[in-house]
């Protein structure tokens, strides 16, 4: 790998929920699930962070705690279970988009709340909603944030079966920053034809601190409770490979930037040329660490 410049940070973060291989259609693995992308790549980036989820004691569990340890990730909060598998997404790729087929009852589904080390404390803890779907992680993420005083950060990820509106809603009511995409906000919001209007309300029935709503090829956008209006868009000369994890790579760069103070106009500039980068790569964490140096000397 290559080496990396150094960053130092004194600030802490916790990503809850989901580790797993996305299996693509020519037959090769990727490691994935949302929370462990943005823990990944918040690693390149030099911000340490305790990743906090459940893999299976077989093969694949042994290959993503290989994986971690080589990039430096901490495994403190990696759980192992001895009865249900290490996650699986099949996925296929159909006119340029990603469709997943999540399996259930997988180790990240039973992250246990009696190995979480409550006494630790984290400026931000991050998750997302597939963490919820079943209630043993479900009870597990509560506990963890009820001894939370930082900030929570919730990036909706709303996969079919697997949410429950009321789950999320309680989420959101918990959450500082909340991202999502166009379409999950149409599902949660009553939706007018004005996106600004649309997300103010948002902000003001979950009393959030900063909304952030992507759009794919159009870019995103984000609003904060101060009334700052910020629009980014991909430039048009991207080559795609594949859009796999694109949203965890934005996220990653947003909570860079809420832990290093960065003005919100910066903080999705950032993210929006993050994540243009990412969908060139096939997957959605990349093993070359030279991918990453542009950026850490660009924005360190």
């Amino acid at each position: 790998m290559t080496e990396l410049k150094t960053i130092i940070s004194n600030q802490s973060i916790a990503l809850f929920g989901e580790v797993l291989i996305d299996q693509f259609p020519d037959g090769q693995h990727v490691l994935g699930g949302a929370p462990f992308n943005v823990a990944w790549h918040l690693q390149a980036f030099g911000q340490s962070s305790r990743f906090i989820s459940k893999v299976g004691a077989d093969q694949i569990g042994t290959d993503i705690q290989t994986a971690m340890k080589v990039l430096g990730m901490s495994l403190e909060g990696l759980q192992v279970d001895s009865t249900y598998p290490t996650g699986k997404v099949a996925i296929e790729i159909n006119n340029g988009e990603p469709s997943y087929d999540i399996l259930e009852q997988q180790a990240y589904d039973f992250i246990s709340e009696a190995e979480l080390d409550l006494l630790q404390t984290y400026d931000v803890i991050y998750h997302g909603s597939l963490a919820l779907r079943h209630p043993v992680s479900e009870q597990a993420l509560g506990a963890l944030k009820t001894h939370h005083q930082g900030k929570v950060f919730l990036d909706v990820n709303l996969r079919a079966p697997w949410w429950q509106k009321v789950s999320v809603e309680q989420s959101l009511h918990s959450a500082d920053w909340v991202k999502l995409n166009i379409d999950e906000l149409s599902q949660l919001a009553l939706f007018n034809n004005n996106l600004k209007d649309t997300m103010q309300q948002f902000i003001s029935v979950y009393n959030l601190e900063v909304l952030i709503v992507t759009r794919g090829s159009q870019g995103a956008t984000a609003l904060s409770n101060t009334g700052e209006f910020v629009e980014v868009k991909p430039a048009g000369d991207i080559s795609v490979v594949d859009t796999v994890g694109a949203g965890d790579a934005f996220a990653a760069v947003l909570l860079l930037g809420l832990l290093k103070d960065w003005p919100l106009t910066h903080t999705m500039a950032r993210a929006q040329s993050f994540a243009s980068a990412s969908v060139t790569q096939r997957g959605a964490t990349f093993q070359d660490m030279g991918f990453y140096q542009p950026f850490i000397e660009a924005w360190f």
